[in-house]
This record gives structure tokens, sequence and C-alpha cells, in this order.
């Protein structure tokens, strides 16, 4: 089978057919929005980069199990394109795949896509409940309390950070910066009073 290029539509509409959960398309989404963001920045194909952003986690809801490894099989069985499959697939570097990051692409999947969790949450408990107002220092202040947004493993948000070569602080406002673009589609964005 020929892969071809997937178009945003087509990775929506897969999104869409494996995700009926809210928060794991709002998920979906936010790093999309995060990938775009990153691209632009960096010069790359942003096209690219936000589609693998959208399916990273596209097995998730239905197979969290086989995390990964059945969004392989599911982009394959479609004709996606093998560096687009290896870079969804490396985001569960050292968790649920063996596929270390190695391109830029991959490696600020694997960097934001935590990070995206605790942004959330870090806007979630402020008064605006939006991203529009956050601030890094805000986060980072969070980052420190292991309670909040329990879930988040911060030592992979770390380990991303360390191999694309950036602060925390550059990584956490970028994620923010990325976030606010599709705050609406998230529904971070200022609730009008």
């Amino acid at each position: 089978m020929n892969s071809k290029i997937p178009a945003r539509e087509e990775a929506y509409d897969l999104l869409l057919e494996y995700n009926k959960s809210d928060s794991l398309i709002k998920h979906a989404l936010a790093v999309e929005g995060v990938m775009r963001y990153f691209a632009r920045k960096r010069g790359e194909d942003e096209e690219k980069w936000g589609i693998i952003g959208l399916v990273h986690d596209l097995d998730y809801e239905q197979f969290p199990e086989e995390h990964c490894r059945k969004s392989e099989e599911i982009l394959r069985e479609n004709g996606w394109p093998e560096d687009y499959i290896r870079a969804v697939i490396s985001h569960g570097w050292g968790l649920c795949a063996d596929v270390e990051p190695q391109t830029d692409l991959e490696k600020v999947l694997y960097a934001i896509d935590e990070l995206t969790g605790l942004v959330v949450t870090a806007a979630l408990v402020r008064p605006s409940k939006s991203v529009m107002d956050l601030k890094a220092k805000s986060v980072k202040k969070k980052w420190k309390n292991k309670r909040f947004a329990a879930g988040v493993d911060r030592s992979i948000i770390v380990k991303g950070a360390e191999m694309l070569g950036i602060e925390i602080t550059e990584l956490i406002t970028d994620t923010i910066m990325g976030m606010r673009e599709v705050a609406e589609e998230i529904g971070l964005n200022l609730k009008q009073r």
C-alpha cells in the first residue's frame, strides 16, 4: 500500500472514529496547537507537525493497554507515511514504546504531551480558567507541588527539554503560546462575564 500524506480533515475524522471522550479530543487539539506553534517557530512543516500532534493518542481511549502499538497498526492500515507513524510511536518512548525520539518533531511531541496536561490543570485553577492570561511562572509554581496534576510525569517533560536543549521555562512558555492559539477549541479561552 502506498503511503500518502494525510490531510488534516482525514486525521481529525480518524481521531473522532477512535475517540469519543471530550477530554481526549481536547488534549489532541491542544497538542496539535502546540506542535503547529513549535513548527512555525522552528521553520518546519506546520501541517505535518500539527497532524501528528492531533493523532498522537489515537488509540488511547479504546486500547490503553496497547497504546502506541495499536496506533501504529491503525495508521499503517490507513496508508500513513512511515515517518508520521514513527513520530506517533516515539511519544511513548520508555513508557509503552521503545522508539526513541530522534527528530525535532519527535522530541517536541515527547516533551509537550505531558506538559499540555499540566498547563490545562494550571489554567483551570485560575479565576479566569484560561490559558490566555497564564504565565510560565504560575505553571512552574504548580510544578513543585507533586500532588498538583499528580498524573503528569514531570520527568518526561524534563527529559524532553534536555533532548531539545531548551530550558523548562521556555518549553512551558512555548506550550502556553501554542495552546492560546486553540484556546477556544479546548475550552480555555477567557470567559465572557
